[in-house]
């Protein structure tokens, strides 16, 4: 279990759980969570390459704590590797429960994403200027 009392990465989505948002169980669904925390990962590759990317994988995940109807989500995006075509970013998802919004970590994971050109075929990326290849 990743052991952090701070997010790492950038703040890239803060939303709010709603009660359309949950499971059986009454806790926020997995799925949600992991679709906000593939957007916030979408929002932060395409800045660092400058183009559009799709997600191709999701290398690791963790689901460490439950989420609840009300509670603040926040979604940090720390890139940790590239590739020709490629970006892995470590995706870290915290929540605030109000009124204290006290924040601990409920999942993480490592999301690869992949640039694409118009016609969706994976082109070379080059984040040390933030600029694709042509």
């Amino acid at each position: 279990m990743l052991q952090s009392t701070q997010p790492q990465g950038e703040l890239a989505i803060r939303t709010i759980a709603m009660p359309a948002d949950t499971n059986p169980s009454g806790h926020i669904f997995g799925g949600w969570v992991v679709s906000q925390m593939d957007l916030a990962g979408g929002l932060i590759s395409r800045k660092f390459t400058n183009q559009n990317v799709v997600t191709v994988a999701i290398e690791a995940m963790e689901f460490v704590a439950p989420i609840y109807v009300g509670d603040f989500v926040c979604c940090y995006a720390d890139m940790i590797k590239t590739g020709r075509t490629s970006i892995h970013l470590n995706i870290q998802t915290w929540a605030l429960t109000p009124p204290n919004e006290q924040r601990r970590l409920v999942t993480h994971g490592i999301f690869v994403y992949v640039a694409v050109d118009k016609l969706f075929k994976p082109t070379a990326i080059d984040v040390n200027d933030g600029q694709s290849k042509k």
